[in-house]
């Protein structure tokens, strides 16, 4: 079962969970754990509008919709084999020899970066 790992706005899906949790991060393995988190409404908002490919929005109807659509969202998200561990650009570079590769969009989700990061690595600057 894949475990999500929410750090502020950003969302990484794990095969198997990395060791050692930090405190500034929330792990989900269903929408139920998702619906009962203390997120509030407006963080849910901004973990929607962080995912790649999406239509931001400004707030959601009701929790019970920002949780449907956000755990919907996270089953397309790129799920990382290994646990995310290491350095950053050993994540990065781990992440780009997937058998079908990753976008600069699911990097950026998937290491909480921005995409100019992402693009900046990849150049090596």
């Amino acid at each position: 079962m894949t475990l999500y790992i929410i750090r502020g706005d950003t969302v990484a899906a794990c095969a198997t969970a990395p060791a050692g949790a930090s405190k500034d991060e929330l792990r989900l393995r269903s929408a139920k754990e998702l619906e009962a988190s203390d997120l509030s409404n407006a963080q849910l908002a901004a973990i929607w509008n962080a995912v790649p490919g999406v239509k931001p929005v400004a707030k959601f109807k009701d929790r019970k919709t920002a949780v449907q659509r956000l755990w919907a969202a996270f089953g397309q998200l790129p799920v990382a084999s290994e646990p995310v561990g290491g350095s950053k650009q050993a994540q990065a570079i781990g992440l780009l020899q997937r058998p079908e590769g990753a976008t600069i969009d699911e990097m950026a989700s998937a290491m909480g970066w921005q995409r100019h990061t992402v693009r900046g690595l990849i150049s090596g600057r």
